[in-house]
């Protein structure tokens, strides 16, 4: 490198303005030269903890962000779909969740491939997936991503603010749930510092730590356990039920709105390729052991317990697993919100600009609808299902497969396709077949069946429990004992 252009990046890192550069432009964007984007930058604290874009990093943000609050719905799914169906479930749309993500991280190099032939520079520009779709196959793909993805994000959002207030419920019970909602919407507000996945390091690393203890904390405590007096486990009973937990393990393995935020981040993004379906390897380490194992425990009681710490005894070690969680869905919520924060900054033209502070304020308005939602649906699991239905399935499966298709219809762009079909499935008439697949199973059983489900089930809870429900499946309190016949005196 020149020494005129180490001195530049050093002077960057040196005054903090790394949160909001994308320097993996700077250090040869995707065919970039040099070795981990690391050549550039002197050691230092900061850049450890703070400034990550390795593959290494891709792979915690990858496994961290795929499982927060929804590894305590999962026993309940497995209440709705059956021991042998929930774990068949997880596997499948594990795997199909790896390959769409694959897809997509191809559409981006071939983007930015693009882009870069044409000396387009995207110093100060994190590329989004809206961008790759609108480049790639025109305006109205980039209004269909634009508008999937970012719905799916504020709901994701709306979740993890409901499970702050279901999980912390469970340790301080003296406040309702909706107080609770109240109070760590306004903590969850101040990621709006954080400027970009790229100073998400520590946070990444910290978040996977948690989710790992959660995960074993669940499976061996329920294992301890044992049985509850009269467990049975009957699912699956009904069509709804199935269809509702079997979208909930498609919302789990949904995790790609921020695939292309973090490829961005990333010092090499051609490296992306297999780090989803490695991280998605590392996850079913925890989902399938801690969902069979609390199912296994607590069997049909798991159909009224969304939250699986709901069943637990109340120990040290469940309260250390709730507080992780919480501080676990801190993090997440920064990833699903960073996204919208980018598109917002991006609509007001204010996603140039360096300064941190200023970078902040003009987020807050994000925030404010994404509290207000949590506070009108505070349905923990069923609101999980709804957005798989009708969100995840296209904005990760159905859009991803059919984006690749129409992308590389032409002999011509199979020609000079950036990327070429992976070794396992060297034919690309294979990789039709198989894009073909995945949109019509999503479609019909995800889209449709599970829309159908996920929907009979929300509208019920908002008939059961009433929108802006104040404590959503919170013990009833103990009736006071009814007063004895009055005895009569002669």
């Amino acid at each position: 490198m020149e020494p005129q252009k180490q001195a530049e990046e050093a002077a960057i890192v040196a005054s903090g303005v790394t949160t909001t550069v994308n320097d993996e432009t700077e250090q040869g964007g995707v065919n970039g030269k040099e070795e981990d984007g690391v050549s550039g930058h002197g050691f230092s604290m900061k850049n450890l903890l703070w400034h990550g874009g390795s593959a290494w990093d891709a792979w915690f943000s990858c496994a961290s962000n795929q499982v927060a609050q929804v590894l305590l719905t999962l026993p309940y799914s497995f209440s709705q779909l059956g021991m042998l169906s929930g774990l068949i479930l997880q596997v499948f749309y594990g795997l199909l969740g790896s390959w769409t993500a694959y897809l997509i991280s191809v559409l981006y190099i071939e983007y930015r491939t693009r882009k870069e032939k044409e000396n387009v520079s995207f110093k100060n520009h994190v590329i989004q997936w809206f961008e790759v779709l609108d480049g790639l196959l025109g305006p109205y793909w980039k209004a269909a991503g634009l508008a999937f993805n970012c719905t799916f994000l504020l709901f994701g959002s709306v979740i993890q603010l409901i499970a702050c207030a279901s999980n912390i419920y469970y340790i301080n019970d003296r406040l309702d749930k909706r107080t609770w909602t109240y109070i760590f919407g306004a903590c969850c507000a101040t990621t709006v510092f954080i400027p970009s996945f790229h100073n998400y390091r520590l946070w990444s690393f910290l978040g996977l730590g948690m989710t790992t203890y959660t995960a074993w904390y669940l499976a061996i405590a329920a294992i301890a356990h044992g049985q509850v007096d009269g467990v049975t486990h009957s699912g699956p009973t009904k069509f709804v039920l199935y269809f509702t937990g079997a979208t909930n393990i498609l919302y789990t393995f949904g995790g790609h709105a921020v695939t292309v935020e973090i490829m961005h981040a990333m010092w090499k993004p051609q490296k992306f390729k297999y780090i989803y379906l490695l991280a998605t390897v590392y996850v079913f380490t925890l989902t399938l052991p801690s969902a069979a194992a609390v199912y296994w425990a607590f069997g049909d009681q798991l159909l009224n317990h969304s939250n699986a710490f709901s069943l637990l005894p109340k120990t040290r070690w469940r309260d250390a697993a709730v507080i992780l969680m919480l501080i676990h869905q801190f993090i997440t919520f920064g990833f699903a919100c960073t996204p919208l924060y980018f598109v917002w900054e991006k609509v007001i033209g204010m996603h140039d600009t360096k300064s941190i502070c200023l970078r902040a304020l003009v987020r807050l308005p994000v925030v404010v609808p994404i509290w207000f939602l949590a506070i009108i649906f505070p349905f923990f699991g069923p609101i999980n299902s709804a957005v798989g239905a009708l969100l995840v399935s296209f904005t990760v499966y159905i859009i991803p497969a059919m984006a690749h298709m129409l992308t590389y219809r032409t002999p011509s762009a199979r020609q000079n396709a950036a990327e070429k079909p992976p070794p396992f499935l060297p034919s690309w008439t294979a990789m039709y077949v198989l894009n073909a697949f995945v949109v019509g199973w999503v479609l019909v059983v995800g889209f449709g069946l599970g829309g159908w489900a996920s929907m009979s089930n929300f509208i019920e809870q908002v008939d059961t429990f009433g929108l802006f429900a104040k404590c959503y499946q919170c013990p009833k309190p103990l009736s006071p004992p009814a007063p004895g016949p009055l005895h009569e005196h002669h």
